[in-house]
């Protein structure tokens, strides 16, 4: 039942708080506008950037209201995903200006909201050796890298993600649904919980981004989203995980893990900044082979759920 009451409550909030922060952004300008020059931005009319807020916003009420963690895990988890939520609005307010906000400063302040959710004790700690039951705890310095780059990789990959109505969105309310079902089945209420709230988040914001969207996320919610499905999978999937578990919080975030890792192996091969956006992505590929928009979201939403789908199947193995 907390479970739902969460799912429902973060799911209000976030449609309660779209309509008028949508109408406060038209005021102000801060709407991403099209371009007729630019195969990314394929929508006709100016769209306002302010669901993110939405989204962090009822997130981190249902979060305290529903979750009982020590108190510097709570100051971590929120105040890591307010430091992403706010350099992703800079960097859209920029945008919005006609102009690029510089990739070192949201380089470091997401590896800093990384190192606080590291420091509050939520980290990738080892694994279990599969041949002798035996497990590894990894030294201090690997599982600190391994647990920063997950959670900086999570977000990049959620953000880079964002090129379509309905598909950050939607990727992420799937993912964290597989996410969600992992921790159930593991007996972890803490990530459970969180794995819920962001699937109500998600999903009250789909409400308003299906096609044609009446509201962005930006950069400050897809970043957001990011950040908290890479904190849910720490706090989750990844304890107590076996050497071949390892590889199911990676299922359960397939498609955008995927697709992206092949993007930036594809930049870096030419050249070209990481950060740098392009047309590269899954779904701007698809539409370029004559696929309609609503198609290209289904498929990947469709791959999305059997990549978690698989996750799930490998995690049962485990348990038998």
């Amino acid at each position: 039942m907390s479970y739902f009451l969460a799912f429902a409550t973060s799911f209000v909030l976030v449609v309660l708080l779209i309509p008028p922060l949508r109408k406060f952004a038209l005021r102000i300008g801060f709407v991403d506008k099209p371009r007729a020059d630019s195969a990314r931005k394929i929508h006709r009319e100016p769209i306002p950037l302010t669901a993110g807020i939405a989204i962090f916003v009822g997130f981190a009420a249902v979060y305290l209201i529903f979750m009982r963690d020590v108190w510097y895990q709570t100051a971590a988890i929120l105040g890591g995903g307010l430091l992403v939520l706010l350099i992703g609005i800079v960097d859209d307010w920029y945008k919005t200006n006609g102009r690029e906000f510089p990739a070192l400063p949201k380089f470091l302040v997401q590896i800093g909201a990384a190192v606080l959710v590291y420091a509050s004790g939520i980290q990738f700690v080892g694994f279990e050796n599969p041949f002798n039951g035996v497990y590894v705890v990894l030294p201090e310095w690997l599982s600190f890298i391994f647990t920063i780059l997950w959670i900086f990789g999570v977000t990049t990959v959620i953000n880079f993600s964002d090129g379509m109505d309905g598909l950050a969105g939607g990727l992420s309310a799937i993912s964290g649904g597989t996410l969600l079902v992992v921790a159930l089945v593991m007996g972890q209420h803490n990530s459970a919980m969180m794995a819920v709230i962001t699937v109500g988040v998600s999903v009250g914001y789909l409400l308003f981004n299906r096609p044609p969207a009446k509201v962005f996320m930006g950069d400050a919610g897809a970043t957001f989203l990011g950040f908290m499905l890479g904190v849910v999978a720490l706090d989750g999937a990844f304890k107590q995980a076996t050497l071949l578990s390892l590889f199911i919080p990676i299922f359960a975030l397939g498609v955008p893990i995927l697709d992206n890792v092949r993007v930036v192996i594809a930049r870096a091969m030419k050249g070209v900044p990481v950060y740098q956006a392009d047309a590269s992505q899954a779904h701007y590929r698809l539409l370029a082979t004559g696929m309609k928009p609503v198609q290209v979201v289904s498929f990947l939403y469709l791959l999305n759920i059997c990549f978690g789908l698989f996750s799930i199947v490998l995690l049962l193995a485990q348990q038998t």
